[in-house]
């Protein structure tokens, strides 16, 4: 078994700084108090009790004649106030990372804006953060905390973003991208340590080869729990303190082993750690589980092998299996599935048994391979072909479009579809078939060559429909249909084996220039059968609705005299249309404009114009209106005579 330690384990710049200054003032004669904690580890804590220092909770809690030691992960504004007025001797111990985000938080609070923290809000370092700053705050753990997030209550000076210095970096990214796109006025700061990145990417890129992953530190220090995150994404991840804690069954098994530590872990526990691992691990096997192993070494692994591996890990990208030999399985998720809404997770679990094919090697690195999707296209390639012999019709689900056709996944196979034989009609939308399912028939298949018809089973299907369709149909029938294409002068909408055409002046009530205005391929909608040609199979289809008529409405609401204000639309030479109602247009003829004489129409109005009008006819036969201006101008004077 091989043991690999990341370079970057142990203490960060921070962590060592403090601890190097706590144990020169104890070994000076100083009598020191932290304000909580020094790091998070409790063996150094307990270290440095045992030499005297005190682990005080609060300022109040110093006892008389201690200096304050203020940790790493520094403290609020507040805190300082208090050593201050206590009169206490202060060693500011403040990690340069965490003093450089305090003092972006106090240049927030004093140009008003508002202060983002990218961090756990119960953690000291973040509290320390939000302490520096008398403006609004808001911490945030991940993105979906800050997605949840209503926004600044003065969005207007705009916001500072920061990050608890170990914070883990994917998150960051994460939230950082949705900031600079929901924020135009956001500036970001990243506060992550160096250290802590260059660690976690470091776990990231060694759990990828190892069997298990060690990450030694203490079990609250947030730093350590984040490499424990970022490692069991690749591979299995356990954490310890201390050397004591370490489990031999752990290492059963395991080729090669990880191990890295967070910024609070001592570099002497580290040593201890490694030193026993090898120790403990050989003396728990027996000498059987060293046969087993032997043997394990000896079954041959080959490419284009079949077989059966035990998920031991799952991630979002790929799947890790157990395949009976020393060699660590893995399965890509293209390898898996060629549905790309498919989550992993959703589809294998820790545990499950999976059939696969082994499509490379690595002996060097002891690492294989292997293919669920190409063992399925093997036994798949099986039925396909026997459906092609057999005319069988088979199901599968289109994956992609070409310039010839689409691509659908039969058992794992893929199949071409001609453009012709993909749709039943030529200008349908052939990429409004992308992630359908689809019954289909095999009408070629020679070695990779394999071509399939959707439009075989279509007809079929479409022929019974038909027949159904015209034995049932007449006139006045409500059909729900879906849209199959538009064109300039309509749309065509299948309602059951037929298509029938909507034309364009029977899609609204208001004047269009294209029925997109009104429908989309591949909408729901219901429609009305109008007129039929069963002679030539022609339906003509209605879809406004006579309840909808304005016309109808104009009756009713609008009696001849009535008088409204209304816009003006339109300005011709001989008056200006008025729009009554949506898609009624009212003319004013020139002679019904003023009293005066009006020359030309555009002087005395102009489009936009409330007018106020007078309802002298309506033509229902022709949709034609006459309003009348100078006819309330005449009541107006009428009435003023009448009072005189």
């Amino acid at each position: 078994m091989q043991i690999v330690k990341a370079k970057t384990a142990g203490f960060c710049f921070g962590v060592d700084r403090a601890v190097k200054l706590t144990y020169e003032l104890v070994e000076g004669g100083h009598r020191v108090a932290t304000l909580g904690p020094l790091i998070h580890n409790p063996q150094c804590v307990a270290d440095l009790e045992a030499r005297g220092v005190v682990t005080a909770p609060s300022v109040a809690g110093v006892p008389a004649g201690y200096e304050v030691v203020v940790r790493s992960h520094g403290v609020p504004a507040s805190v300082y106030d208090e050593i201050r007025a206590a009169g206490l001797v202060c060693h500011d111990a403040t990690c340069p990372f965490v003093a450089k985000i305090h003092r972006i938080a106090k240049q927030a609070s004093e140009e008003g804006r508002t202060l983002l923290v990218a961090g756990d809000k119960a953690h000291p370092e973040v509290q320390g953060i939000a302490g520096h700053t008398a403006g609004e705050v808001f911490i945030f753990a991940d993105l979906a905390e800050l997605e949840a997030w209503p926004g600044p209550k003065n969005g207007e000076n705009g916001i500072f973003v920061v990050a608890q210095t170990t914070f883990q970096v994917t998150k960051w990214l994460e939230c950082t991208s949705f900031i600079k796109k929901g924020y135009t006025n956001a500036k970001i700061f990243d506060t992550i340590c160096s250290a802590t990145w260059a660690r976690q990417q470091e776990a990231e890129d060694l759990s990828q080869r190892c069997d298990l992953m060690v990450v030694i530190g203490g079990h609250h220090s947030s730093n350590t729990q984040k490499l424990v995150r970022v490692a069991e994404k690749h591979t299995r991840a356990v954490t310890v303190e201390t050397a004591s804690e370490l489990k031999a069954e752990w290492f059963q098994g395991v080729n090669t082993v990880g191990v890295t530590a967070g910024a609070s872990t001592p570099s002497s526990i580290i040593e201890e750690v490694l030193n026993s691992m090898s120790e403990e691990i050989r003396d728990e096997m027996s000498f059987a589980e060293m046969f087993a192993e032997s043997e394990a070494n000896l079954k041959p692994v080959f490419a284009g092998k079949v077989v059966e591996g035990t998920v031991t890990s799952v991630t979002p990208n790929e799947v890790q299996v157990d395949i009976g030999t020393k060699h660590t399985g893995f399965v890509k998720l293209s390898e898996l599935t060629d549905d790309p809404a498919i989550r992993v997770e959703d589809m294998v679990k820790v545990g499950d048994k999976l059939d696969l094919v082994v499509e490379k090697v690595n002996d060097q690195e002891g690492v294989a391979y292997l293919s669920r999707k190409k063992l399925e296209a093997r036994k798949g390639m099986e039925e396909v072909a026997k459906a092609a012999e057999d005319g069988t019709v088979m199901e599968g689900v289109v994956t992609e479009t070409n310039k010839g056709g689409v691509i659908a996944l039969v058992k794992g196979v893929k199949v071409f579809v001609p453009r012709s034989q993909a749709t039943m009609r030529r200008d349908e939308d052939i990429n409004a078939l992308v992630k359908q399912n689809v019954r289909l028939v095999i009408t070629e298949c020679a070695g990779r060559k394999i071509v399939g018809s959707i439009n075989k089973v279509t007809a079929e299907a479409n022929a019974a429909k038909r027949e159904a369709f015209w034995a049932d149909v007449e006139v006045g029938k409500t059909y729900t249909g879906v849209v199959k294409s538009l064109t300039a002068y309509g749309a065509f909408v299948d309602i059951g084996g037929v298509d029938g055409l909507c034309h364009i002046s029977e899609l609204s009530w208001n004047r269009i220039k294209h029925p997109s205005e009104v429908v989309s391929v591949g909408d729901t909608i219901e429609v009305y059968v109008k007129a039929l040609d069963p002679e030539n199979h022609k339906v003509s289809l209605g879809f406004k609705k006579a309840e909808d008529n304005p016309w109808e409405q104009l009756k009713t609401d609008y009696p001849i005299g009535s008088t409204f204000t209304a816009p003006v639309v339109s300005i011709t030479k001989f008056g200006a249309f008025v729009r009554i109602l949506p898609g009624i247009d009212g003319l004013v003829h020139i002679s019904e404009i003023s009293n005066e004489r009006v020359e030309k129409v555009s002087d005395v109005l102009k489009v936009g114009d409330e007018v106020n009008v007078k309802l002298l006819d309506v033509d229902f036969d022709k949709k034609r209106i006459s309003l009348s201006m100078k006819a309330l101008l005449n009541d107006d004077e009428q009435a003023e005579e009448g009072e005189d």
